[in-house]
Formats: structure tokens, C-alpha cells, sequence
């Protein structure tokens, strides 16, 4: 029996802003996106779902994000309910298309890190069944191959407690 090692690719998707979705947020409250961001993980895959009315989101560069430029936005979305999906790590900045709501807080700066990857441990082989790991020779006494016997059964379990540790301690 052998174990092989796979990665399974897992996808968030996450509603920005919450149950608000994506509006202008209140004067006393302009870090609301940032402050939402900072409660989040984000990976290489997941996706960011901006639900909104009357609006729209512009995905920029940095320096329209820190200026509110929405003139030359890298992608445009204004149909109520759209999906981005980060497809690499690193920063993604986006904006309200909405005067002056980019400027009232609503923008929001994503900070994605490596992809979900859930890997299984590397390959164990084990001793094909009827045939035992080690012979003891025919001139040993009863007490020696008993000892050998313990010791080849305390390696196998050990063999086994670790494999099953690993696998409960695989990210």
C-alpha cells in the first residue's frame, strides 16, 4: 500500500463588506474597508464579490488608489453584483467609481499571499502482506527472536504513529 501526495485547491469567496456589501460608508466610520481587509485571509484563487446599487467598482494601480484617480482603471464593473477573482499574490486595490465616494472611504487594498494547498504526506511503503521484515536466523534462542519480534512491531507502530501525525498536522 502506498500513499502518493496531492494538493487540493480550495477558493474562498469573500462578500465585501460583509452583510453592507460595497457603499459609500458613513463620515465617522472611512476605515471601514480597510478595517474589514484586516480581518481577512486572502489567497491566490479566492474571489472578492462586491455587491452594490447605483455604484461601481474600478480595480487601479496603487497610485490611483492613494489619489482616488478612477480615469484609467485596469477593470470596470457596474452591474450590481460582481466577482474578481486574485489570481496572484500580492496587492489588488479597488475604488468606487462614484465621485467622491472613493474620497469618503470607500476603496479598499486586498493583500493576497500564496494559493490554498492542502498536501497530503509524502509516500510510505509498506512490506508486501505473509512475509515478515526481517527473518531471525535458525540458530537463536527462544528470547532472542521474541526481542526481535517486540522491537520489528514497536518500528512498525512507530512507522504508523508518525504517518498518522502527519497527515492530522498536514496544512
Amino acid at each position: 500500500m502506498a500513499v502518493t501526495n496531492t494538493s487540493v485547491q480550495a477558493s474562498i469567496h469573500f462578500q465585501v463588506g460583509g452583510s453592507l456589501g460595497w457603499h459609500e460608508p458613513d463620515p465617522n466610520n472611512t476605515e471601514f474597508y480597510s478595517q474589514w481587509a484586516q480581518r481577512n485571509r486572502f489567497q491566490v484563487g479566492d474571489a472578492l464579490v462586491f455587491e452594490y446599487q447605483n455604484d461601481s467598482v474600478l480595480s487601479v494601480e496603487k497610485l490611483d488608489y492613494m489619489n482616488c484617480d478612477a480615469s484609467n482603471p485596469i477593470t470596470a464593473f457596474d452591474n450590481g453584483k460582481s466577482t474578481f477573482i486574485l489570481d496572484r499574490p500580492g496587492d489588488f486595490y479597488f475604488i468606487s467609481g462614484t465621485d467622491e465616494h472613493c474620497k469618503n472611504g470607500q476603496r479598499l487594498v486586498v493583500d493576497v499571499i500564496h494559493e490554498h494547498h492542502f498536501t497530503s504526506p509524502p509516500p510510505i511503503s509498506l512490506p508486501p502482506q505473509g512475509f515478515p521484515p526481517m527473518a531471525s536466523p535458525p540458530d537463536q534462542s527462544f528470547e532472542d527472536s521474541t526481542s526481535a519480534s517486540v522491537m520489528i512491531t514497536a518500528t512498525s507502530m512507530s512507522v504508523f504513529v508518525t504517518f498518522v501525525i502527519v497527515v492530522l498536522l498536514a496544512p
